[in-house]
């Protein structure tokens, strides 16, 4: 009786773990099976996995300017999170890391589990919007602003 009440009372968890840019997909893989492992090993229930890509990072993390963002979502207990926790903290390829509760008391049969995604990531700084495509670098050297001739006003003059 004890068991299935400690099977409904699971919380969800996500964690976001970034990995150094220079691994692989294998290896990629590699760490997403053994974060699995942990989880199923603890009593746990994975029921997502999103690989976000290589995108580029605020600040230098373990001086490298991006990183492969890794995002899980599970159910289980502080326990499960403080061993998937201990376990990257002694991974070299993971430089940084990060656990949230998102929800207390999940039913884990309520939840499916999802298949798991990848993402493509930033594509080298060629994304909309991006600092090196904006003509002029300040709002006032940009054409629209420049000269006082607005849509607006010739709009009128008409």
């Amino acid at each position: 009786m004890a068991e299935t009440q400690a099977a409904k009372r699971l919380r969800e968890y996500e964690t976001i773990f970034l990995v150094k840019p220079d691994l692989t997909d294998d290896n990629v893989d590699k760490l997403k099976e053994r974060v699995r492992g942990i989880v199923s090993r603890e009593g746990g229930k994975v029921l997502r996995f999103t690989v976000w890509g290589k995108k580029k990072t605020l600040f230098p993390v373990a001086k490298q300017p991006r990183a492969i963002y890794v995002h899980t979502s599970f159910l289980g207990d502080g326990k499960l999170v403080a061993e998937i926790e201990r376990n990257l903290r002694n991974l070299d390829e993971v430089t940084r890391y990060i656990s949230v509760k998102i929800a207390d008391e999940v039913d884990p049969e309520s939840r499916p589990v999802l298949e798991d995604l990848k993402l493509a990531g930033d594509v080298e700084e060629t994304r909309p919007g991006a600092p090196a495509e904006r003509e002029g670098g300040f709002r006032g050297e940009s054409p629209e602003f420049a000269g006082g001739d607005s849509e607006e006003e010739s709009a009128e003059e008409a």
